[in-house]
């Protein structure tokens, strides 16, 4: 059961962290070059959620929850 809600507190911070990256996005548009686009989401806290989630989910996933 442990793992299971492991795996959704991933699958949240993995969402949260994609969604902002595609929100971001936008600022390509308006003028942002590419460079500046990195700079800027390099000092976002919230895209490292990103990663973060997908190594919890991955860290869920492999636990074998018969296995005591």
């Amino acid at each position: 059961m442990n793992a299971l809600i492991f795996f959704f507190v991933g699958f949240g911070f993995t969402c949260v962290g994609a969604v902002s990256i595609i929100g971001y996005l936008n600022f390509i548009p308006a003028g942002m070059s590419v460079i500046d686009f990195l700079l800027f989401v390099y000092k976002r806290p919230e895209i490292y959620l990103l990663p973060i989630g997908l190594i919890v989910m991955a860290l869920a996933m492999y636990k074998n929850p018969f296995h005591s």
